[in-house]
């Protein structure tokens, strides 16, 4: 078993789409109209490998939902994005505004900087060494 993708909740479709393509450089999968104001959005980290788990973005349809936009692990990291190229990517991010917790630090498992999405969810850009069997949580 692997895990194929896992929801995130969005405001909206279009605007966490301009984010995370746009800003972070993740691919959009997917975007089919379901009717009645849904759609299936998926989105992929770029170079993601195969049998990688993809994100769904899932507009939140109640107050409930709406509720855990920007909060989905209640305030703690939600994704660990591994890159191949720590500098290029955090250039990037940067350039693109996007806010970051503190600077790039160095821990055994690789160079790691804590940033958010548009929402305020956390997440981890990891350079990993190259022997990273584990990473902390």
């Amino acid at each position: 078993m692997h895990i194929a993708q896992f929801a995130l909740t969005v405001r909206e479709y279009d605007e966490a789409i301009a984010f995370y393509v746009g800003v972070l450089g993740f691919q959009l999968l997917e975007d089919t109209d379901m009717g009645a104001g849904k759609r299936w959005v998926r989105i992929a980290p770029p170079l993601c490998p195969s049998g990688g788990a993809g994100i769904l973005l899932a507009r939140a349809a109640t107050e409930v939902q709406l509720a855990s936009v920007g909060n989905q692990t209640g305030g703690r990291v939600f994704i660990f994005l591994h890159t191949d190229d720590f500098d290029r990517d955090y250039k990037r991010y940067l350039a693109g505004g996007v806010k970051f917790h503190g600077v790039p630090r160095h821990e055994p498992y690789g160079t790691v900087v804590v940033f958010e999405d548009l929402y305020g969810n956390k997440f981890d850009l990891i350079g990993p060494t190259k022997n990273a069997a584990t990473l902390p949580a």
